[in-house]
């Protein structure tokens, strides 16, 4: 049965609100669990199942696929279509309200080596990322599909217009690349956007050992909290890394930095030397002082 007999037979309605679209090229499925790498001991995360189609997929080459999705009304659909899959296990939720590990838990006991991939609702890309790069469990790799503009900012080279704290954290977590890009046309409702495909590949070990991740994350929200303004403003002033000025000033210079630049122009080398340098002179950052992610 076509996606189409499927939407009429379950009279879906797709819902502005969440994200919703249906894929009309089958081919994006496919390239998606190519650049995925299934190998028979993986257990794959789905967010977003829809109507299945990428499950479908997914199913054929993983151990066991956990499809997450947050709208009741694709349930019957996808309880219907997977009643004779043993390795496709169903969870209606939201995503960002259980912790990875216990939905991993309880649903793929003995898990081998785990992958994201998925469609992921676009107006809450970020924190989906940051749940699973997040949770104590490693997860080899995420294939995503993801609003151009969000693929744009995660690749970006320093300098430029996109590089942003996702690009940072990106880069930080993961080695990330463009797989492929995905038009408007192959999608309806038509979005207003492009999409393209990613690909991450976890790094099993930090890139910086000893360094504090959430501090180094924290210290590059607090930079490009106010991106237009230079780090002596955004972040020699801030109090909240508990430091005075002056004491911070003298971090920027320890490892080369002027503090009179902007943050888009700061590698992420340069932003873990210089959280070094401020942790060595007892810094430290509470949530509280954290602004929100991009």
């Amino acid at each position: 049965m076509s996606l189409r007999d499927l939407v009429s037979k379950y009279d879906i309605r797709f819902k502005k609100a969440l994200g919703q679209n249906l894929l009309l090229d089958e081919n994006i499925n496919r390239i998606m669990v190519e650049a995925a790498a299934l190998a028979p001991e993986d257990d794959v995360v789905e967010v977003g199942a829809g109507l299945g189609a990428l499950t479908d997929r997914l199913r054929l080459g993983a151990r066991r696929v956990l499809a997450v999705e947050i709208d009741k009304a694709f349930m019957p659909c996808l309880e219907e279509r997977f009643a004779d899959a043993p390795n496709v296990i169903l969870f209606r939720g939201d995503i960002l309200n259980h912790p990875v590990e216990d939905l991993v838990a309880e649903h793929l006991p003995g898990a081998g080596t785990l992958k994201l991939v998925s469609n992921l609702p676009y107006y809450i890309t970020t924190p989906i990322l940051f749940h699973f790069w997040e949770c104590p469990l490693f997860f080899d790799r995420m294939v995503i599909m993801v609003q151009e503009e969000v693929g744009a900012r995660m690749v970006a080279a320093v300098g430029t217009a996109e590089y942003s704290r996702l690009t940072i954290a990106s880069n930080l977590y993961a080695e990330v690349d463009i797989v492929h890009k995905v038009p408007r046309t192959c999608f309806t409702p038509r979005p207003k956007v492009d999409s393209c495909i990613v690909r991450l590949r976890n790094r099993r070990e930090p890139r910086y050992p000893g360094l504090d991740t959430k501090f180094l994350l924290g210290l590059v929200s607090l930079a490009f909290t106010m991106r237009r303004k230079t780090l002596r403003n955004s972040v020699a002033k801030t109090p909240a890394l508990g430091l005075p000025a002056d004491t911070i000033i003298e971090a920027f210079e320890e490892v080369g930095i002027d503090p009179g630049r902007r943050p888009q122009t700061v590698s992420l080398d340069d932003f873990a030397a210089l959280a070094r340098a401020l942790v060595a002179r007892g810094a430290r950052l509470s949530n509280r002082d954290l602004p929100a992610r991009d």
